[in-house]
C-alpha cells in the first residue's frame, strides 16, 4: 500500500511542479488584477463542482460499494454496477451543464457580489465561467474512470493526468495573443484539459477491460450508492462552501483580493494534494478491501502507517508557510507583472491557511474508518459542524483582517474538523493507533525543531548573502534554505526513529501487508 501511496504522491508532485510552471506563466502574464480575478472566479464554480460531486462525494460512495461488489459478486456484476453509474453520471452532468449555461450570470453574481458595480469586470467573469464550466462534466467522469481503476490497485495514471491539465494552460498561454486577452486563453485551456484528462483515463479503463460501455440503469443495483452518494455529496461540499464564501467575501475588496488567496491556495494545495489526497486516493479502497474480507486489524494498521507517514511529511510544509511565506511568494511569483505588494498580501494569506495544512491533509485518511464501512452520513455532520463554525469565524474576522481572516477561519475550522472525526472513531472503535505511530509523531516533532531555527534564523543571512543574484536572490534564497532544511531534517528524523528502535525496511514491509 506505501508504495502505492509513493507512486501516487511521486506523480502528484509532478503535477504539482507543472502546476507551479503554470501558475507562474499566470502570474507573469495576467498578473495579480481585474484578468487573474475573473479567471480564478471562472475556475471556483467548476472545481468546486468538481470537489463536491466528483473526487470527494463520488470516491466516498462509489469506491466501498464497487470494491464490496467486486469482492462478494465477481467482475462482471461490478462492470454492470459501474456501467449504470456511468449513464447516470453522463446524464446528470449535461443536465447541469445546460442549466449553469443559461444562468451563469446568476451564478457568478451569487458568487461574487463584489462585481456589481464592476460591469466590465463581471462581463468578464460571466464569459470565462460559461468557457470552464464544461471542465466539470469530464472531470465528474473522470473521478467514475479513476474510482474504478484504484479498487483495480491502478493508481499511477489517475494520478499521472492532472499533469495534462497545467500543460494544455501553459500552452494556451503561450498563445495568448490569439485570443482577447489571457484569462479567455487560460479558460479555454481549462476544459481543454479536462477532455485530454477524461480521453487518457478511458483508455486506461479500456487496457484492463473496465468500464467497456453505458448500460441502462437499475435501480435496485445502484439504490445503495446513490444513498451513500447523498450524504458525501452534503459532506464534501461543506469546504467548498467555506471557499464560496472566501470568493464572495474577497470580492468585496480592491481588484487583486481574489487573486492574493487564489494564489496562496494554490501554493498550500501543493502538499494536501502531493500528500493528503494521495493518502485518502491509496487508503480508502485498501480499508474497504481490507474490511470487506473481515480483517480489521489490517485495515486499521494501514490507517495507523498512512497517518503516520502523512504527518512526517508533511510537516516540513508546515513550517515553511508558517515562517517563510513572503519569500516562497516572492521567490516563486514576483516576476512579470506580479508586484512585491502582491506577494506581501499572498504571503500573509499563505501563513494564515498553513495553520490548518497539517488537519487538512490527515482528514481524508481520518473520514476512511466511517467511509469504507459504508458510512458517509457521520463525516457529513462532522463537517457541518465544523462549517458553521468556520463561517461563522470569517464574518468575524473579515472586517479587521481581510482576506488573512477568511484563511484563518478555514484553518479553524480544519482542525475542529479533523478533532471531531478522530475523537467519534476512536470512541466508536473504528481507528487504533499502534506504537510505530505515535513513536513516528514524537520522532517528526523533534526533527522539526532544528527545521524551525533554521527558517526563522538564517532566512536573513541567506537573503544577504543571496543578494548578489540580483531579480534571483528570493529564488536563491529559497532553494538554498529549502535543501538545508530539508537534509537537517532527513537526518535528524532518521537519527531519532533509529534512536527509538524503529526499523525503516520493517516498517515498508510491514505497511504493504
Amino acid at each position: 500500500m506505501i508504495r502505492s501511496l509513493l507512486s501516487v504522491g511521486g506523480f502528484t508532485l509532478l503535477s504539482r511542479v507543472t502546476g507551479f510552471l503554470s501558475l507562474a506563466m499566470q502570474s507573469a502574464i495576467m498578473g495579480a488584477g481585474a484578468i487573474s480575478d475573473a479567471f480564478f472566479i471562472a475556475q471556483r464554480l467548476p472545481n468546486s463542482f468538481r470537489s463536491i460531486f466528483g473526487e470527494g462525494a463520488f470516491n466516498a460512495a462509489f469506491v466501498p460499494s464497487y470494491s464490496m461488489i467486486l469482492e462478494q459478486e465477481g467482475s462482471e456484476s461490478a462492470e454492470e454496477f459501474a456501467g449504470e453509474v456511468y449513464s447516470l453520471l453522463l446524464l446528470s452532468q449535461i443536465i447541469i451543464l445546460f442549466l449553469v449555461w443559461i444562468f451563469t450570470p446568476q451564478f457568478v453574481a451569487l458568487l461574487a457580489p463584489g462585481l456589481d458595480d464592476r460591469p466590465e469586470k463581471f462581463a468578464l467573469a460571466v464569459n470565462l465561467t460559461r468557457i470552464t464550466f464544461p471542465y466539470l462534466l469530464f472531470m465528474t467522469l473522470f473521478s467514475l474512470h479513476m474510482g474504478v481503476l484504484n479498487a483495480h490497485g491502478k493508481f499511477s495514471l489517475p494520478a499521472f493526468a492532472p499533469n495534462l491539465m497545467n500543460l494544455t494552460v501553459m500552452a494556451m498561454l503561450a498563445i495568448n495573443f490569439l485570443f482577447p486577452n489571457a484569462g479567455y486563453a487560460a479558460s479555454w485551456g481549462v476544459t481543454l484539459s479536462g477532455a485530454f484528462e477524461l480521453g487518457l483515463l478511458m483508455w486506461g479503463a479500456r487496457q484492463i477491460g473496465v468500464l467497456r460501455a453505458l448500460r441502462k440503469p437499475n435501480w435496485s443495483r445502484v439504490r445503495d450508492f446513490f444513498i451513500r452518494l447523498g450524504p458525501a455529496v452534503i459532506g464534501s461540499a461543506s469546504p467548498q462552501i467555506a471557499v464560496f464564501a472566501d470568493t464572495i467575501l474577497s470580492s468585496l475588496l480592491a481588484d487583486g483580493g481574489v487573486s492574493a488567496i487564489s494564489y496562496a491556495e494554490r501554493l498550500y494545495q501543493l502538499p494536501v494534494g502531493v500528500i493528503g489526497i494521495a493518502a485518502g486516493t491509496v487508503l480508502l479502497p485498501e480499508m474497504s478491501r481490507r474490511l470487506a474480507a473481515d480483517d480489521v486489524t489490517g485495515a486499521y494498521t494501514a490507517q495507523s502507517r498512512t497517518m503516520a507517514l502523512t504527518i512526517v511529511l508533511t510537516i516540513p510544509f508546515f513550517i515553511a508557510f508558517v515562517t517563510l511565506p513572503e519569500l516562497i511568494v516572492a521567490g516563486l511569483f514576483m516576476h512579470g507583472k506580479f508586484t512585491p505588494s502582491d506577494a506581501y498580501a499572498a504571503g500573509d494569506v499563505l501563513a494564515a491557511y498553513g495553520g490548518g495544512l497539517l488537519a487538512l491533509v490527515l482528514i481524508a485518511s481520518a473520514r476512511a474508518s466511517f467511509q469504507a464501512r459504508g458510512d458517509t452520513s457521520t463525516p457529513m455532520k462532522i463537517a457541518l459542524a465544523a462549517l458553521t463554525i468556520n463561517v461563522i469565524l470569517k464574518f468575524v474576522l473579515f472586517e479587521p483582517l481581510g482576506a488573512v481572516g477568511l484563511a484563518t477561519a478555514t484553518s479553524v475550522g480544519l482542525w475542529i474538523n479533523l478533532a471531531m472525526l478522530v475523537a467519534l472513531a476512536i470512541e466508536k472503535q473504528l481507528m487504533a493507533f499502534d506504537p510505530l505511530f505515535f513513536k513516528s509523531v514524537f520522532a517528526t516533532t523533534i526533527a522539526a525543531v532544528p527545521l524551525t531555527c533554521i527558517a526563522l534564523f538564517l532566512r536573513t543571512p541567506i537573503l544577504l548573502f543571496c543578494a548578489h543574484f540580483g531579480v534571483f536572490a528570493n529564488i536563491f534564497a529559497l532553494l538554498f534554505l529549502g535543501a538545508l532544511g530539508a537534509l537537517v531534517y532527513a537526518l535528524t528524523l532518521l537519527l531519532v526513529l533509529s534512536r527509538l528502535g524503529i526499523d525503516l525496511k520493517y516498517f515498508w514491509t510491514r505497511a504493504k501487508r
